[in-house]
């Protein structure tokens, strides 16, 4: 969603440490090497990384029970409407938000050396396009206000505009901690800052703040990151310095950037469309169904792309090891996901009315399909890693062109049976489009093939329909409970089906095994580590 320098075992720890070394090097690339290099994290670098893994899951735990929470509270005090009005904008917020990182950040992480100069130079450019970019949004907030027909709009937009600048001011400063592999300041930093978030949040709605206090709650978390990451990063920038070498690192930025863009684009479509043409209710319940199952998944799925992306990077000229490593990760990911899509798909009615409440019971039939997206999302976010860990901003910029314009058909092609029908179109287009389109041109070139990733797929698809099947079998067998005793007795019911169809099935057995001998590993070295 740690490997700390040495001797630093918290945020205190960090900003303490040696001086910073001087000398009349023009460019000021001395004097910061330990923001940059990274050949000491090659030693034991799977210890290093499992361990880093420890520590970057249970931030993300820690920010899942903090979401939950939140969006239970929240949804009892709030309307779908506030929440319809805020994702109206935060639609069009994701389209622009690509550019405050401009692929810049990856850049960073990825580069084998990389100089004060050249991460000076990405961090004027980053805070240069974020001012642009919040500035933009601002001028637009009334073209916003008429495509919706919505006057609100206005005032929500200019407020959420400012989240560009705070955004943009931290990027490198987090790249440069993620590039050193320091976990242990990255999960303190998130934790604290979604907690602001949520403080902010759930007060301003406690005081009768309405949609205001969704946009607060986003607000408060940029705000925070920006105070925390610059208070545990010594790294400061230069003023900006030509001839660095930093054209290289723009290009790969570029790429990426347009790619994510236009799937930004694609992806943000859906709640724009539905926003236009059902209104604040029905985009309020469609967000809602999203985000039960995408921000879980997100957030697993972000502490393991946190701390596998630098770590392939640094595998780059190795590439058998960088062949078995992103193998485990990607079956384990694959298993993990099949196994509690599925149960989730089973339990979706009675989870919906746990955690947003009665009113909210239209959401169910949609967060029911987007359940199964956990068969694709997961598995194409993992790809993905091939392309920034290897450098192929090229390739990412083509993959991602052509499964937007495919997203956005499958959008429109829903749009007519409403909010359901966009999701349940969205979630079997990327399992029988998406992801083959993605494993194709992923495994074109590289260590890592389109024939291993279909292995690992189709070798762990058995596991998601005995989730599924399972659960819906006790389910029907053991009816009229509340959907409360259904969640606490049916769910854990078919995860112990499932744990045991896993390790009586020899492919995810040995996917098991291997997960957990690398975390045993870690943890006998921890000490030494």
């Amino acid at each position: 969603m740690g490997a700390e320098l040495v001797g630093s075992g918290s945020m205190t720890g960090c900003l303490a440490g040696e001086p910073e070394r001087r000398n009349n090097d023009p460019r000021g690339t001395a004097g910061h090497e330990s923001h940059f290099s990274t050949a000491h994290l090659m030693t034991n670098l799977r210890r290093r990384t499992v361990s880093s893994g420890f520590v970057t899951a249970a931030s993300q735990c820690i920010q899942f029970v903090l979401t939950l929470g939140s969006t239970m509270i929240l949804a009892r005090l709030l309307e779908p409407q506030d929440f319809g009005l805020v994702a109206m904008v935060t639609t069009i917020v994701a389209f622009l938000r690509v550019f405050r990182e401009a692929g810049l950040s990856t850049a960073t992480v990825q580069r084998e050396g990389i100089t004060h100069a050249q991460v000076s130079n990405l961090f004027w450019i980053n805070f240069g396009l974020s001012s642009v970019v919040s500035l933009v949004l601002i001028m637009l907030a009334p073209v916003v206000a008429w495509f919706y027909r919505e006057p609100r709009l206005v005032s929500i937009t200019f407020a959420l505009g400012g989240t560009f600048l705070l955004t943009g001011s931290t990027v490198q400063h987090m790249a440069l901690l993620n590039r050193q592999m320091r976990f242990k300041v990255i999960a303190l930093i998130q934790v604290g800052s979604l907690m602001a978030g949520v403080v902010v949040g759930i007060g301003m709605a406690m005081l009768k703040f309405g949609y205001w206090s969704l946009v607060g709650f986003q607000l408060a978390i940029p705000f925070t990151t920006l105070v925390l990451a610059w208070s545990a990063s010594r790294w400061r920038p230069q003023l900006p310095a030509p001839g660095s070498g930093t054209r290289p690192l723009i290009s790969f930025g570029v790429n990426l950037a347009a790619g994510g863009f236009l799937w930004s684009l694609a992806r943000g479509a859906d709640c724009l469309l539905i926003g236009r043409y059902y209104g604040a209710d029905p985009v309020g319940l469609y967000s809602r169904a999203g985000a039960l199952l995408m921000r879980p998944l997100e957030q697993s799925m972000s502490p393991i792309e946190a701390v596998f992306v630098p770590t392939l990077s640094r595998l780059q000229e190795q590439p058998d090891r960088y062949r078995r490593a992103f193998l485990i990760i990607h079956e384990g990911i694959a298993m993990a996901g099949f196994l509690f899509g599925g149960i989730l798909l089973a339990l979706a009615h009675p989870l919906t009315l746990i955690v947003l409440g009665a009113k909210w019971e239209k959401v169910a039939v949609i967060f029911a399909a987007f359940t199964v997206s956990a068969l694709f999302y997961p598995l194409t976010t993992a790809t993905s890693w091939l392309f920034s860990s290897q450098g192929r901003g090229k390739d990412w910029l083509s993959a991602s062109s052509i499964l937007s314009v495919l997203t956005l058909c499958t959008f429109l092609a829903g749009m007519p049976f409403g909010p359901a029908g966009v999701a349940i179109a969205f979630s079997v287009s990327g399992v029988f489009i998406l992801l083959p389109i993605m494993y194709y041109i992923a495994g074109r070139t590289g260590p890592v093939t389109t024939r291993n990733l279909w292995a690992g797929f189709l070798r762990q698809l058995p596991v998601w329909g005995i989730a599924c099947g399972s659960t819906v079998a006790i389910k029907n067998f053991i009816a009229g409970l509340s959907p409360l005793a259904e969640c606490l007795i049916f769910g854990p019911m078919g995860l112990v089906v499932g744990i045991v169809f896993i390790g009586a099935y020899t492919p995810s057995r040995t996917v098991a095994i291997n997960v957990l001998s690398t975390i045993r590993e870690a943890r006998r070295n921890r000490r030494t580590y």
